[in-house]
């Protein structure tokens, strides 16, 4: 048996194995209760750097007009 054909038998059957398993495990391991800090944050990176536009500061009139605007943190300004 060649070495071509030896290797690609064991990536055939072996390396396929160990390419499925660990793709099952990064997904059990991305989905434990011990990561879910880590998908909040990674779920708000499209609104770091956002800031309350205009419309939003006029609407309410109990605010400062001079007030500084604040960059939104937490699901609670979305």
């Amino acid at each position: 048996m060649d070495t071509y054909s030896l290797l690609r038998e064991i990536a055939d059957s072996w390396v396929l194995l160990a390419m499925f398993v660990f793709f099952i495990g990064a997904g059990i391991w991305a989905f434990l209760p011990s990561q879910r800090s880590a998908r909040v944050d990674a779920s708000m990176i499209p609104f770091r750097n956002e800031t309350p536009s205009a419309t939003d500061k006029s609407s309410d009139e109990t605010k400062d007009a001079d007030a500084p605007v604040k960059p939104l943190k937490g699901r609670e300004h979305v």
